[in-house]
């Protein structure tokens, strides 16, 4: 590896895989290591940036600083940022400071196939100061022991199959696969609710779609070994155009450009104070009736000093309090939404049922 580069790794997975848990723990254990995070994720709000901005770096209350545009100056010496089709502009402002950056941290979006963002380090202003450490792709490891590669897998392909104008989109089997190819390391979450049966129908799974060179690697909550993910050298970019996948395919027999994630709908709900436990019912009904894929935000609940997280993926619906509200803040609750065919008025109606008297 040239010295003189940045190294970033480019962290990819379907939604709800455990990207971000992935990234808050590798921050936790930086341990003066000076890095920057890209975020680009579906949503208005920028939920992933601000879980990675709290808690999890243990910095103290109060902390982090806004600096420029999108960019958060946290106590620890990382920086974070919100990034959505402008990749090119962060990362020319992230060269400016290089000097005051020792690794990079991309996650992408959920549906975000790696390859492009992997070229795009061959491009000039970039080439000559950044190189791809290693992809990493995260795979939900109980969603593909059960055939589904996702949450509510069946429900997101049926639709995706009778939309004619997707009809030359990858599938999600497809989509994976091409997470997959790029991959320098797989890491496959969840590894504790998988039996030995399922854990070795998984690595066989895996085995057929990457190269015998590439590891994998089985993580409980997330926790993984900072020597284990950074410091691959393995600059990715130098050999990502041999690299044919499903995506290239389609494209090769004349498809039209058109990804998959331009067909989500995805918006933000905003609201008062809440009951946690109304909330948490009224999410999981609006799962069931829904074609709901993911949601995740903060919730302000009533008499309680701290901010609570929503995760909700596919039917799992996982809360916690992360952090105490701060005396300037406005006590709200804010949600994003990911689906298809979403009718955001019925789901702020259903939310406001949980306004807290």
């Amino acid at each position: 590896m040239q010295l003189n580069k940045i190294p970033t790794t480019i962290v990819t997975g379907f939604l709800g895989s455990g990207k971000t848990t992935l990234l808050s723990n590798v921050l936790k254990q930086a341990a003066g290591k000076r890095i920057a995070v890209i975020v680009n994720e579906f949503g208005e709000l920028d939920i992933d940036s601000e879980l990675l901005r709290s808690c999890p770096l243990d910095c103290e209350e109060g902390s982090e600083t806004r600096s420029e545009e999108g960019f958060y100056e946290l106590a620890n010496g990382c920086i974070c940022c919100t990034v959505e089709e402008e990749f090119l502009p962060v990362m020319k402002q992230l060269v400016e400071r290089r000097d005051d950056i020792d690794h990079i941290l991309i996650e992408t979006s959920g549906l975000a196939l790696p390859k492009p963002l992997v070229q795009a380090f061959n491009w000039p202003g970039i080439k000559e100061y950044c190189t791809v450490d290693a992809v990493i792709t995260v795979v939900d490891g109980p969603a593909v022991a059960a055939g589904r590669f996702a949450h509510d897998a069946d429900k997101v392909q049926a639709q995706r199959l009778a939309d004619e104008s997707l009809d030359h989109d990858p599938s999600l089997q497809e989509l994976l696969d091409d997470q997959l190819s790029a991959a320098d390391l797989v890491v496959v979450s969840k590894n504790d609710l998988l039996t030995d049966t399922e854990k070795a129908a998984v690595a066989e799974i895996i085995a057929h779609k990457v190269p015998a060179k590439v590891k994998t690697a089985y993580i409980d909550h997330g926790v993984a070994p900072l020597d284990m993910l950074l410091g691959m050298e393995s600059a990715t970019e130098a050999h990502i155009n041999h690299i044919h996948n499903h995506h290239d395919h389609h494209h090769a027999h004349g498809a039209e450009h058109d990804h998959a994630h331009d067909h989500f709908d995805s918006f933000v709900l905003s609201l008062g104070e809440v009951d946690s436990n109304v909330l948490q019912a009224v999410l999981n009904q609006l799962v069931t009736e829904n074609n709901i894929y993911r949601v995740k935000g903060f919730a302000a609940v009533a008499g309680k000093p701290m901010r609570q997280v929503f995760q909700v993926v596919g039917e799992r619906l996982e809360r916690h309090f992360d952090r105490l509200w701060t005396p300037e803040e406005e006590r709200k609750t804010q949600l994003v939404f990911i689906g298809k065919g979403l009718n955001k008025v019925e789901i702020e109606a259903a939310l406001a049922t949980a306004i807290a008297n």
